[in-house]
């Protein structure tokens, strides 16, 4: 399960650095990584 929730967070990393390009861009990006490592740990 560990290596889920890894993976999810380097994906989600990875789009945050290519897509965050304000504060409010940055914001939605943490969001969707908290996301992601709900349904991760699921």
């Amino acid at each position: 399960m560990s290596k889920k929730i890894i993976a999810a967070m380097l994906l989600t990393s990875a789009l945050a650095l290519g897509a965050c390009n304000t504060v409010e861009g940055a914001g939605r990006d943490v969001q969707s990584a908290g996301k992601a490592v709900e349904r991760a740990a699921d």
